[in-house]
């Protein structure tokens, strides 16, 4: 019994002296790989704020630029734990965990799908230079001021002050237009005047009220006007010009600017701007023959 236990004892001292061994074998590979992750662990600090800069410089929300710099310090950190593991020769460790990394990775983005599909989109969104915060865009069937592009979700107010969030996905997967890209937007005008007008002086008359309050020479352009099609009661045309505007609000005011202008110089002129009457005739022969026939069959009963 006693020799059981001295044997044990042996083996276990032999095992611990190995150990030690090892463990002072491995000193200086310890000191390299704590050294790499020290070192990383800086570097990616000097990658955040770098990358922090130069993101602002180029994407406006905040929320996303913090995200991308966060993204390329985790990436250093990874890189200085692969190299620490690869020091103290563990490449078997080193292999189980980019195996699990892979795996969890694979299975948090089928879970995260929709989640992580927005937050990628709204990183693109954010490098688009042709998309910016405070654009009027239409998208989606809405149309407003672009308020916020978030991780997850972009933000539209509309004109009657509604906001609208739509996922970041549905922004980048369907068509938008951006009125902000241009300057100047075309505004497009639709009447009609009474046959008996003079359509030549009704044609000056417009041009020169429109040229009046939108100059379109200063710009190479002038005031289209052609006249589109014979209507019911009045002769039809359309009047298209340009105005600075960079929404489809400033589009809205020219037009009913216009408008009242339009008006104004058609009375003073005398132009009529027709519209549909409708004529009820009520025929009273027909009347009085049914309800002579309905007096003969009541004397016949």
């Amino acid at each position: 019994m006693q020799e059981d236990v001295q044997t044990s004892l042996e083996k276990i001292i032999g095992k611990l002296e190995g150990w030690l061994d090892a463990l002072i074998t491995n000193l200086p590979n310890m000191g390299v790989a704590l050294l790499v992750l020290i070192v990383s662990y800086f570097i990616s600090r000097l990658v955040y704020n770098l990358t922090f800069k130069v993101a602002r410089r180029q994407i406006k929300q905040t929320s996303i630029a913090k995200l991308v710099s966060r993204a390329s310090s985790i990436i250093v950190v990874l890189v200085g734990l692969f190299l620490a593991l690869g020091a103290l020769n563990l490449g078997k460790a080193l292999t189980g965990l980019l195996t699990g990394a892979g795996i969890s990775g694979l299975v948090i983005g089928l879970a995260l799908q929709g989640t992580l599909s927005n937050a990628i989109s709204g990183i693109v969104l954010s490098f688009r230079k042709n998309l910016r915060v405070g654009d009027w865009i239409e998208t989606n069937g809405y149309s407003g001021e672009v308020m916020d592009i978030n991780v997850n979700y972009f933000v539209i107010k509309e004109a009657d002050n509604n906001i609208v969030v739509l996922p970041n996905k549905t922004i980048l997967e369907n068509p938008f237009k951006n009125y902000s890209l241009t300057s100047k937007m075309r505004v497009t005008i639709e009447c009609g005047v009474g046959y008996e007008s003079d359509l030549e002086k009704v044609m000056q008359v417009t041009k020169e009220t429109i040229s009046k309050f939108y100059d379109q020479e200063s710009i190479g352009k002038e005031v289209e006007f052609y006249y589109t099609s014979y209507g019911d009661s009045s002769i039809n045309y359309i009047a298209r010009f340009w105005v600075d505007a960079e929404n489809s609000l400033e589009k809205l005011k020219a037009k009913s600017k216009c408008i009242i202008e339009i008006k104004k110089a058609y009375d003073r002129e005398g132009f009529n701007i027709p519209f549909p009457i409708r004529t009820l005739q009520f025929d009273n022969n027909l009347t009085l023959n049914n309800a002579k026939k309905e007096e003969r069959e009541s004397v016949n009963s």
